[in-house]
């Protein structure tokens, strides 16, 4: 139920937070996105965000004993990596300063390199249906949480951007094979292109 909430937020609400990032990226001429815009988008995600971790939270106890801890660990960070990303952009929000920016920028790399490991993290559990209902929650947060570095990148300058993929050591790329297409289109779309112009963009851009 909750990850079928998800995805009707997802889709409703991705055009228009993927737009300030869609004008940086190049596809269309740059109207003005602002950091307030952008702030606004991220905690505009809130709800779908903590859906999604509470999807996560739930998930450990329909797993078998074997699996339930490896799964537990590789996702015991999101609650407090959520709650950060959050509170750091009501904080850009209220204060669009550089200093306030530079937290963001570290609050939702931390969360993105977090939700990477636990994607790497669910290959280990070897039952392929308990692999599969793992790795559908995790993505549920995943999807969120790449749109939200987008917009964080989209309000980077060059050198931040790169100071931000410096500290992504696990790339995109590693962690496509478990990530879920169909959930990362609507994403591509909003950049003007595909899933896999979405990948070369992000793996351009060091991530």
């Amino acid at each position: 139920m909750k990850l079928n909430f998800l995805k009707n937020v997802s889709t409703r609400l991705l055009g228009a937070v993927m737009l300030c990032a869609v004008l940086v990226m190049g596809t269309l001429p740059m109207v003005g996105c602002t950091g307030n815009q952008v702030a606004q988008n991220i905690v505009n995600w809130t709800p779908a965000l903590q859906s999604a971790v509470a999807t996560v939270d739930s998930t450990a106890a329909l797993l078998a004993p074997t699996e339930a801890p490896i799964f537990v660990a590789a996702t015991i960070g999101f609650d407090a990596a959520s709650n950060v990303l959050v509170a750091q952009a009501k904080a850009y929000l209220a204060n669009p300063s550089a200093g306030v920016l530079a937290q963001l920028q570290t609050a939702v790399v931390i969360f993105q390199q977090q939700v990477n490991a636990s994607l790497l993290s669910a290959a280990k559990i070897t039952n392929p249906a308990s692999q599969q209902h793992v790795l559908a929650s995790i993505n549920g947060v995943a999807t969120i949480v790449t749109a939200i570095l987008g917009l964080v990148q989209s309000v980077s300058g060059k050198a931040a951007v790169a100071q931000m993929a410096s500290a992504s050591t696990i790339k995109l790329a590693q962690v496509r094979p478990y990530m879920d297409a169909q959930r990362l289109r609507p994403v591509a779309e909003s950049y003007g292109t595909t899933v896999d112009g979405f990948y070369a963009y992000e793996a351009h851009a060091g991530f």
